[in-house]
């Protein structure tokens, strides 16, 4: 059977990349759902209420905050060793159509524990929308992905294995999810060390969430720990940001002062 011949297109490449890269992380998952009414309830009442991605992005950034495991990532040289992070740096899959063709790629948040909500949504936003050389981090992955195939190899085993190049080029955590296209548990593959994935708001007022993990760093008891974490994270201090820039923009009532 004669087919047609298409080449692999710079996004593709990335994926190639990542897949390789992925290759022997010893990963394991755990799923919950979360009880998630008194957020719900917050961001229902916020006029521009933050995207999911941006509530656990900052959520988990905020677990990190307190828990040094979750700021650790594996590396190879000089010699096998844990290279803890002063600050987490967060990789969110932001689906993006290119020349036709659907990709993913990933946009970088530094410290978003210490970032205001709006300004991590605006960053999601900005990569999700904005001309794809217009954002910084996609830009540098386009030049990476045109280099010949030794050469992106020997990029990639630098950034992976130096403590130091890993957390600039591939963070400590990732965000990632499908439910914008209907939900599913995802079992999503990188580098790692911790990948979040969430599904579909149920009628029950929960969400599915599931932590993969490299098996290497940390046990399945801090993760279920984690995970409770996360829903009291979620119902509070997520759920006190959204209330409080809904009380911000709400217009201050004007007291009538006698004459």
């Amino acid at each position: 059977m004669r087919g047609t011949p298409r080449r692999i297109s710079p996004p593709r490449r990335l994926i190639f990349d990542l897949m390789h890269a992925s290759i022997g992380v010893p990963f394991v998952s755990l799923s919950r759902p979360l009880h998630i009414r008194p957020l719900l309830e917050a961001r229902a009442g916020a006029a521009r209420p933050a995207g999911w991605a941006a509530i656990f992005v900052k959520a988990f950034a905020l677990i990190a905050k307190d828990e040094p495991i979750l700021r650790t990532l594996y590396a190879k040289w000089p010699w096998p060793t844990f290279y803890e992070l002063p600050k987490s740096v967060a990789l969110v899959a932001i689906a993006r159509t290119e020349d036709g063709e659907e990709c993913v790629l990933p946009q970088r948040i530094a410290g978003p524990d210490a970032l205001p909500l709006a300004e991590i949504d605006a960053l999601i936003r900005h990569a999700q929308d904005a001309p794809l050389m217009d954002v910084p981090m996609f830009r540098k992955i386009m030049l990476a992905t045109r280099l010949p195939l030794p050469l992106r190899r020997l990029s990639w085993l630098i950034g992976l294995n130096f403590g130091r190049q890993r957390a600039n080029y591939f963070g400590s955590f990732s965000v990632t999810s499908v439910a914008a296209f209907g939900g599913g548990e995802l079992h999503a593959i990188s580098p790692g060390p911790f990948i979040l994935s969430y599904g579909v708001v149920g009628t029950d007022h929960t969400i599915d969430v599931l932590i993969r993990w490299d098996h290497r760093i940390t046990d399945a008891a801090p993760i279920a720990r984690v995970l409770t974490r996360l829903e009291q994270v979620l119902n509070t201090e997520i759920a006190a940001e959204l209330r409080g820039a809904r009380q911000s923009a709400e217009p201050k009532a004007i007291r009538a002062v006698g004459t």
